[in-house]
C-alpha cells in the first residue's frame, strides 16, 4: 500500500463543489471514477481543501491509497488522459502513509478577482465578478489591514458552519489593481466556510463608499455574520495555492485587542516540550485561547507543554479539564504545566479527562 499526493487545478464552472453530493457532479466524484478505471481497484481521494459549486482552483491538494505499482510520478499522466478538459493533475507523488492533507501545517492562499468597468467582458465572465460602481482600491487597502493577524472571524463565516472555534490566522491580505481586474490575495492558515467571500463582500462595500474603512474593525468586534458584508459570487473565487510547512515556526505570536501570547516551539522536535506565555488575555476568552494554542502544541509533537499567564496565576485551576486537558502546577518552572499523557486519556474519549 502507498500513498499518492495530487496537485489538482480545476475550472469549477460546471461543478457542484470538490465534495460529492446528492445534486450534481463535483470534482471528488470525477477524480475518484477516474482514478478507479485507471488502477483497476476502488480508489476515494482526501481533499485538503473543500471548495464551493462554482469555485476554481489552481493548487488543491488531494490524497489516495493505492496497490497499483505504477510509478507515483506517472500517474498524473496518465489520469490526465482520463479526464475532462476542465481538470488536470499538475503533479503526484508519493508521501509516507501517515501523511493526511487536513492534519498538517500549511498555508492556503485565495485569489477573489472584480472586474471593475462599465461593461462587462463576456471572456471574464466566469472568472471575475462584475461591479459597474468604480471601487476605491486604497480605501479597499486599508480595510483589509484590520484583519490581517490572529481574530475570531465569526462576523466573516456562514452560519451553517461545522468548525467549533472561529479563531483563524491572515497572514497578509492584499488588494492591488491591474487595469480593470481588482484582486484580493488572502494568505492563511486557514479559513471558515465562505469565509474568503465573506471578506471580498465587506471590501467590496467600503470601496464603493458605503462603510469607511476603520468599520471592519467593528464588524470583527461584532462577532455577527449580519454585521459583514454580503458573500460575493463563486465565481470569482481562485484557490491559488497549499503551501506545507515542512518545519515548525520556532515561535507563534499573536496579538490583537482581546489577547496576546506566545508560543516558544524552538524545542518541540528535539525535547518534545513547548512554552506557552501569555501576556494578557480577556476573562471570556482565556480558557478557549488556553485550550487551542496547547492543542496546536500537542499536535505540532509537543508531550508537555508549559503554560505561563503573566496577569494572574490563578486563572487555571488544577483538576479543571480544558477542552481536552487538565493542567497541574509546575514544580521546575513558574506557571502550569499539562503532558501529552494526559491529553490521550481524554482526547481518546472525545471528553475531557476523567
Amino acid at each position: 500500500m502507498k500513498r499518492i499526493k495530487l496537485i489538482v487545478a480545476y475550472d469549477g464552472t460546471n461543478y457542484c463543489g470538490w465534495q460529492i453530493q446528492n445534486n450534481g457532479r463535483t470534482i471528488e466524484e470525477v477524480l475518484n471514477e477516474a482514478l478507479t478505471a485507471l488502477l483497476h481497484e476502488k480508489v476515494a481521494v482526501i481533499g485538503a481543501s473543500r471548495t464551493d459549486s462554482g469555485v476554481h482552483a489552481e493548487g488543491n491538494v488531494a490524497v489516495f491509497d493505492t496497490e497499483n505499482r505504477m510509478p507515483a510520478d506517472k500517474i498524473c499522466f496518465a489520469l490526465n488522459q482520463r479526464l475532462p478538459e476542465d481538470i488536470r493533475v499538475l503533479k503526484s507523488e508519493e508521501v509516507p502513509l501517515t501523511w493526511h492533507p487536513r492534519k498538517c501545517n500549511c498555508v492556503k492562499t485565495y485569489e477573489y478577482r472584480i472586474l471593475n468597468r462599465r461593461i462587462e467582458v463576456p471572456t471574464l465572465r466566469l472568472y471575475a465578478y462584475f461591479c459597474y460602481y468604480p471601487l476605491d482600491v486604497e480605501k479597499m487597502k486599508q480595510a483589509a489591514e484590520y484583519l490581517v493577524g490572529e481574530h475570531d472571524f465569526t462576523s466573516f463565516c456562514a452560519p451553517r458552519t461545522q468548525a467549533e472555534d472561529m479563531v483563524r490566522t491572515i497572514y497578509s491580505l492584499d488588494v492591488g489593481k491591474t487595469g480593470d481586474m481588482i484582486t484580493i490575495r488572502v494568505s492563511g492558515s486557514g479559513f471558515l466556510y465562505n469565509m474568503v467571500r465573506i471578506i471580498a463582500g465587506t471590501l467590496m462595500k467600503v470601496g464603493l463608499g458605503v462603510w469607511p474603512p476603520e468599520h471592519v474593525e467593528e464588524i470583527l468586534g461584532a462577532r455577527s455574520r449580519a454585521a459583514a458584508g454580503p458573500t460575493a459570487v463563486a465565481r470569482g473565487l481562485t484557490l491559488i495555492s497549499l503551501e506545507e510547512e515542512t518545519e515548525l515556526r520556532p515561535v507563534i505570536a499573536a496579538e490583537n485587542k482581546e489577547w496576546k501570547y506566545s508560543l516558544d516551539q524552538s524545542g518541540t522536535a528535539a525535547e518534545k516540550q513547548s512554552f506557552l506565555t501569555i501576556e494578557r488575555c480577556i476573562p471570556k476568552e482565556f480558557d478557549r485561547l488556553l485550550f487551542r494554542v496547547v492543542h496546536q502544541a500537542v499536535r505540532n509533537g509537543a508531550e508537555t507543554v508549559y503554560v505561563n499567564d503573566c496577569e494572574s496565576g490563578e486563572r487555571i485551576e488544577a483538576g479543571k479539564p480544558y477542552g481536552y486537558y487538565v493542567f497541574q502546577p509546575s514544580e521546575e518552572r513558574t506557571g502550569w504545566y499539562v503532558t501529552h499523557d494526559e491529553y490521550r486519556r481524554g482526547a481518546g474519549k472525545g471528553s475531557p479527562k476523567e
